[in-house]
């Protein structure tokens, strides 16, 4: 889905402070005009204006095609439930769930000024100067972390995302990171809207976005067990979804790629996965870093870190320069691990020293 970005513009007193009328408006009433913000494969998005608290928001609703679509609708009303359920930082506060005066489904959120990650990864590899210099792999990783936060918390009210993607991640200009798109999530305890593998239906000619109808994610982006259709899948399966996350923030590619979504199901079944190091030597991936990622992303899921909150304390421990759980360091390296972290130090030790040498040099 494209976003188009927009400068935020500053409140006025007459904004805020003018009377509500009596006779207010309530509803799809109380929005003024839709605006095309986006347009995604089963839904649209317009930016339009609250009119009674004076704020724009970001106006959800289906495509026409799909308004009657059994399983479109459900996915429409268990993304603007999901989304509106799980109130953390890194998910977008949904303000109203109803339908507009045609009886057409909708929902408003709050509307985010920024950019989607698959942008940011495409200007990176671009090398755009702007976004080369803003995005260095330590605030992609920071970015990770607070993605792995949000899935953390989603895990623990029993949700599981199924269509994790760097589409479906938003960086706003303040450094906020909000993961949307929930319309695929999983319930525990609940069944799939659609059930069953890999159809025959025709599969969308960009492999990156998430196929109408279906109860898969995003082709590039599933794991095995969604693959498979496996309907016992748990959250090891967003594990995966941020290892390949991890993977093209570490070599800016792509980690699976095919003609077709059953090239793309065949190599993430059977062929060995591709290492980070191998597919991008130049960037000189760190070998601690690369294990994280092919950790997350093994094909059995027993072998995987069992959960998000395991993946996210590796991955903090080597934002902090601390050595990770699935790495086995050599001596040299935990002793040029050991110098960065305190390198401060040696160089306060040096300077003393040196600055007691000339003390006790001039006072002879």
């Amino acid at each position: 889905m494209i976003r188009v970005k927009e400068v935020p513009k500053s409140l006025h007193p007459q904004e805020t402070d003018n009377i509500l009328p009596t006779a207010w408006k309530s509803g799809s009433l109380k929005y003024d005009e839709l605006k095309p913000l986006a347009k995604g494969g089963t839904a649209k998005l317009y930016v339009t204006y609250d009119k009674n608290l004076g704020r724009k928001v970001a106006f959800k609703t289906l495509h026409a095609d799909l308004r009657d679509s059994d399983i479109e609708t459900k996915r429409f009303l268990r993304e603007a439930r999901v989304t509106a359920n799980i109130q953390h930082p890194g998910t977008l506060p949904v303000y109203e769930l109803g339908r507009d005066r045609e009886g057409h489904l909708f929902f408003t959120m709050k509307k985010v000024d920024g950019q989607d990650l698959r942008q940011i990864l495409h200007d990176l590899k671009q090398e755009v100067p702007e976004v080369v210099e803003k995005f260095p792999l330590p605030r992609l990783l920071d970015i990770l972390i607070q993605v792995c936060q949000t899935l953390a918390f989603a895990h623990k009210m029993g949700v599981i995302h199924r269509d994790l993607k760097p589409a479906n991640i938003i960086v706003g200009k303040f450094g906020e990171v909000y993961v949307l798109d929930w319309g695929l999530a999983k319930i525990k305890g609940t069944q799939s809207l659609v059930e069953g593998g890999i159809s025959e239906e025709p599969v969308p000619r960009d492999l990156k976005l998430t196929p109408t109808g279906r109860h898969y994610g995003t082709p590039m982006y599933m794991s095995p067990e969604i693959a498979t259709g496996d309907p016992q899948l748990d959250e090891r399966s967003d594990v995966f979804a941020l290892g390949v996350l991890l993977f093209e923030m570490l070599t800016l590619q792509s980690f699976m790629d095919g003609a077709d979504v059953f090239e793309i199901k065949e190599k993430i079944l059977k062929k060995p996965y591709p290492l980070p190091r191998e597919i991008a030597p130049s960037r000189k991936i760190p070998r601690d870093l690369q294990a994280l990622c092919m950790k997350a992303l093994q094909r059995k899921q027993s072998k995987r870190y069992p959960n998000v909150l395991k993946f996210l304390e590796d991955l903090q421990k080597y934002r902090h320069g601390e050595e990770v759980s699935v790495y086995c360091y050599s001596g040299w390296e935990k002793l040029t691990r050991w110098n960065h972290r305190h390198a401060y130090l040696i160089l306060s030790l040096i300077s003393a020293a040196a600055g007691a040498g000339i003390f006790a040099l001039f006072s002879r």
